[in-house]
């Protein structure tokens, strides 16, 4: 966490006072900010912003947000930036878990002169820094955070997303647990589109926690590819280190510092070939056996990996000015004058959210059928179909027996999102029937 460069950093972005920078990629800058209260804002611009205010007794309190905004310098190049920008916007608003921060608020018109978006702001440390600074996983804490993360993907999945990017900078360790920030290379699982951002081919991602797959591309990864990041996630809160320090391998990991009790699992996971990983409920009830032969609960394990957080003290400190009160009058009057601004062009629109640099979000069937075979003569008998090869047991350096292959899902039953991402999707994909620019 960085003060605010007052050359460079808005002091006031929509309802928001800025308090200091967060961090920046190739895309965005991220920022640590609070809600300012302001008294008869307009319904209009409460609709535009998406603009959710606190519940109860917090309704009157400063909330403390991560505002995200595209770098300057891509706002005059090529327009594809905002249209990924609004994408990433989107795919996290299809997300409904306590597992991935909550939307806010955001302006993503395409006249405004700066696009940005809000979420609630997570307060931990970020696995990496966790690992690296306080040591490695025992038995409940890496179990805890491994359900985490199987429930942040299974929610991500319900809404059939991937995320395509999970990795331990990627998970912060808030008071509730794991939480998974960064759908900046998140898709929608079921994309038909010739005409989508990621093409064939395309390798994106960070090369020590994605398969072979990934890095061969991009586009076409399923929901096996984030099993195998959530398991290198895994491997590295017990070793400090991912399976492989460059990029993905055919060949086994080293198992070097892994307990045997974690190898069960790890072993299956970090395959070459994806339909030998298990799925997530699969990962789920290993992790519980897991800490059954621990005698441990899943309670006691969250309790074990947030006492272990907490003893750390790594959460990064805040900003004085976020813990002063009330805001002042002079930052009031900036948001103010933002939002007069603002209000002759209001467009509410379709809103949603998510972070990083990549991002494909296509509409299901955007590309024509095929066109239906040809009856063949009745006196011709019909070809016999041939049976697609078996795929080959992946070794380890561990003595398991090899995992049984994983049947793809059938498309005709698949997993039911919860019911509010089901309606979000609904519209993302009467929103992206309609985009034929994308």
């Amino acid at each position: 966490m960085k003060p605010l460069d007052t050359d460079v950093d808005p002091r006031v972005v929509g309802p928001f006072e800025l308090l200091a920078r967060l961090g920046e990629g190739g895309m965005g800058v991220a920022y640590l900010a609070r809600t300012i209260p302001l008294d008869g804002l307009a319904d209009e611009l409460v609709a535009a912003y998406n603009l959710m205010e606190p519940d109860g007794d917090a309704a009157d309190e400063s909330r403390l947000v991560v505002v995200k905004m595209i770098q300057p310098d891509l706002l005059d190049g090529d327009p594809q930036y905002r249209a990924r920008f609004g994408m990433e916007i989107d795919a996290v608003r299809a997300v409904v878990s306590g597992r991935v921060p909550a939307l806010i608020a955001f302006e993503e018109d395409p006249a405004a002169e700066r696009p940005w978006f809000a979420m609630d702001y997570v307060a931990g440390p970020s696995l990496h820094t966790m690992v690296k600074e306080s040591g490695t996983f025992g038995i409940g804490p890496y179990a805890a955070l491994g359900l985490g993360l199987v429930e942040a993907l299974q929610a991500i999945h319900g809404a059939r997303l991937l995320h395509r990017d999970l990795k331990p900078s990627n998970v912060v360790l808030g008071p509730y647990g794991p939480v998974v920030l960064d759908f900046g290379l998140a898709v929608l699982s079921e994309r038909q589109s010739s005409a989508a951002l990621t093409r064939t081919g395309d390798r994106m991602g960070t090369r020590p926690y994605m398969p072979v797959e990934q890095l061969r591309d991009t586009k076409h990864v399923k929901e096996p590819a984030d099993v195998y990041a959530l398991g290198a996630t895994l491997f590295f809160a017990l070793t400090g280190r991912p399976p492989y320090p460059v990029m993905p391998l055919t060949s086994p990991p080293k198992w070097d510092g892994v307990d045997t009790a974690y190898l069960p699992l790890l072993a299956q996971i970090l395959v070459a070939n994806p339909l030998q990983r298990p799925d997530l409920e699969a990962v789920r009830e290993s992790l519980l056996t897991l800490l059954a032969d621990a005698d441990l609960t899943p309670v006691l394990a969250a309790e074990q990996l947030g006492a272990l957080v907490e003893s750390a003290a790594l959460t990064p400190q805040l900003p004085l000015d976020a813990l002063a009160d009330p805001v002042g009058p002079g930052v009031r009057e900036l948001a103010r004058q933002a939002i007069d601004a603002d209000l002759p062009d209001v467009d509410p629109g379709f809103y949603g959210i998510v972070d990083t640099e990549e991002i494909e979000f296509a509409v299901d069937g955007a590309e024509p059928a095929p066109a239906p075979p040809t009856p063949r003569p009745a006196t011709e008998p019909a070809p016999q179909p041939i049976p697609p090869p078996a795929p080959q047991p992946v070794p380890t350096s561990y003595p398991l027996a090899p995992p049984h292959p994983r049947r793809e899902p059938q498309p005709t039953a698949p997993p039911a999102p919860p019911r509010a991402a089901q309606k979000v999707a609904a519209d993302l994909r009467r929103r992206y029937a309609h985009r034929g620019n994308l």
